[in-house]
């Protein structure tokens, strides 16, 4: 299977832009954090709270990107609440036949886990697909245009 293809904004970022390779009649969302569904879980809406204004300063968010950022942030609350009663009831449990089992919270927070390392790195935010991004902070202060005289 071929590699997902990557959004221009991102290759910017990553340094392997190239105007003969771009695709002319890309859309160009304009950069804007966008406002979170009603059905994320409390654990989904603190993580979009933490995440939205890092994406936001990277030129990364937009209002189209809403649907794959809450499927991020809603496996990661999933991922969270899963690993949370694990703790209270450990990942081997009793059935009520006297069998050893695996929790089937173990199940659930893999997989919650497994698809938050997916958007996770469609958003270049792993440390191997961070490593291939080279971005600058934005800020929003106009650069003082008489600092370079001292």
């Amino acid at each position: 299977m071929a590699n997902p293809k990557k959004p221009t904004n991102l290759k910017i970022i990553q340094g392997t832009f190239r105007k003969d390779r771009a695709t002319p009649n890309e859309p160009k969302p304009n950069i804007n954090i966008p406002s979170p569904p009603d059905h994320l879980s409390k654990e989904a809406l603190i993580e979009w709270d933490r995440i939205t204004p890092i994406l936001y300063n990277l030129g990364l968010l937009s209002d189209l990107d809403m649907v794959a950022l809450a499927a991020y942030c809603q496996a990661y609350g999933r991922w969270t609440q899963a690993e949370m009663e694990l703790k209270g009831s450990g990942i081997i449990i009793k059935t009520q036949n006297g069998n050893v089992i695996q929790n089937p919270l173990v199940g659930i927070a893999n997989q919650a886990m497994i698809q938050t390392h997916k958007f996770l790195v469609e958003f270049g935010l792993t440390p191997a697909s961070r490593s291939k991004v080279s971005a600058n902070k934005q800020d929003d202060k106009k650069a003082d245009p008489w600092g370079a005289f001292g």
